[in-house]
Formats: structure tokens, sequence, C-alpha cells
């Protein structure tokens, strides 16, 4: 079940013991009896759940890195904070924007409800705006016939969760004015056909075994993972409509694992 609609549940329930309490049952007690236990606790969490709600709904998040398709701006174990009134201000449950503040960019990086499951929250890089033609060709990204330029830092090798050792090379792209970090492995195809599911305006797309194209629908954004070659995105599962968006990551706030990533900003 989704967090935020399990807090809110945990909301309904504590202030209406609340407010039960206050305007029925206090009346009815006599003035030496004690709250019953479920009202005191009720009472109790109540400003503190109001509280992680409000702030949870309309200011940041947090969320943590699962997988390995950010890899090197993000590393699996990352905490990061995600700023939720970025991309404008969002009723909670519904998602449904009612104060519109920016738009997303080319090169920000967005955590957003995965089209095909959308209680499963994704991150990935924007790539695509509303009205953009991408063309993904032999590793290389072009956004509306203009090649994004790339320059190479040499080899970048990593450990996947199974300790198995993947080396890749590591590029600097520049997206719409946005440097980045990303990795290609040279040994994978550029598209994986058989990944390639049925989403909503497949009919904008064309692949073969070394090119995609797609027309970015309007209301929609093209998303892509840092880690080309390891990352199931739009590529393959389609585009990500407004409605979709939860907000900007921008802070990594915690890595167990290594503790040097803590305090690094997202870029």
């Amino acid at each position: 079940m989704d967090f935020a609609l399990i807090m809110f549940s945990l909301l309904l329930v504590t202030g209406s013991v609340w407010l039960l309490d206050k305007f029925v049952l206090h009346a009815r007690r006599a003035p030496e009896a004690t709250e019953p236990w479920w009202v005191e606790y009720a009472k109790s969490f109540f400003p503190v759940i109001l509280a992680v709600f409000l702030l949870r709904s309309f200011l940041v998040e947090p969320f943590k890195i699962p997988s390995g398709s950010m890899i090197p701006t993000l590393q699996v174990g990352d905490f990061i904070l995600v700023n939720k009134f970025t991309y404008g201000v969002r009723l909670p449950i519904i998602n449904q924007k009612i104060v519109a503040v920016n738009e997303p960019k080319r090169g920000d990086v967005m955590v957003f409800h995965y089209p095909e499951n959308p209680s499963v929250d994704y991150i990935k890089r924007v790539v695509g705006l509303p009205g953009d033609g991408i063309v993904y060709r032999n590793k290389r990204l072009w956004v509306n016939g203009l090649e994004q330029p790339l320059r190479s830092e040499g080899d970048y090798n990593y450990v996947e969760s199974a300790l198995n050792f993947v080396h890749t090379e590591r590029y600097v792209e520049t997206l719409g004015g946005h440097e980045h970090p990303i990795l290609v492995n040279p040994e994978m195809p550029s598209i994986h056909l058989n990944s390639v599911a049925e989403f909503p305006h497949l009919e904008d797309c064309r692949y073969s075994l070394q090119e995609m194209s797609c027309k970015v629908p309007q209301g929609h954004y093209f998303m892509m993972g840092d880690n080309r070659d390891n990352s199931r995105d739009s590529r393959y599962w389609g585009f990500v409509p407004d409605n979709m968006i939860v907000g900007k990551a921008f802070f990594i706030w915690m890595n167990f694992g290594d503790l040097k990533r803590i305090g690094l900003s997202i870029n």
C-alpha cells in the first residue's frame, strides 16, 4: 500500500478520535476520570502524524536508491531527499497539481511513479520534454536533431549486488547546457528489442537494433538512467505523464556503505 495513503488513513483515525473526545467523550467523563488509553494515544500521535504528512506531501520526501540504474550519479544504498514543490504543489494521494511553479528541465534528476506500476517510485534523468524528438543511436543521444556532446573520462568499473564485476566507459554528457556523467557498456547492444513493452503512445516511437526514436507527447516526459546499458527506462516502457511526477532529487543525506557520500548534491 502507498505510504502516503497509510499516513492519511492514520491521520483520519487519530484526528477523528481527538475530535470525538473533545466534543463528546470529554463532557461525559467524570472530572476525576482518566482518559482511555486509545484516546491518549490518538491525541499524542495526531500532531506527529500531521507534521510528517504535511512535510512529506508538500516539502521534502526521503527515498532510498535500490538499483544501479543511475550510477555514477547515484549509488545503490544512497538515501536521498526529493523536493516536492519544485514542479508545483500537488494534492497528496491523487497527485493533482493545484499550484504551478516550475516545469521539469532536461538534465533534472526526477522521481516519479512508475507508469507500469504506480505504487512503485522510480528515479531517472529527464532527457525529453513535451514535443521533443528523441533519438538514441549507437549509444549517442540526439534531442530535436542535435547530437548531445560527450566527453570521455576513461573506464569506470563497479561491482553489482550479485558480486558481478562490470566494466563500462564513463562520459560527461551535456544535455541542454547541463553536464552530468553517464556510463556506457561497449559490449551491450544499443537497444534490447525484446525488452520493449506495449505502452501508451508507442506509435510515436520507432525501433531497430541500433536505434530508437520517439516524439514525446504533450504532457509527458522521456526519462533515461545515467547507467545507460543497465537501466530500464522510457526506451522500454514509455513516457512519464505529468500527473505521475513526485519531485526533483537534490541531496544525498546518508549512505551507510560509503559515508563520504553524505551531503553530496545531486546534479
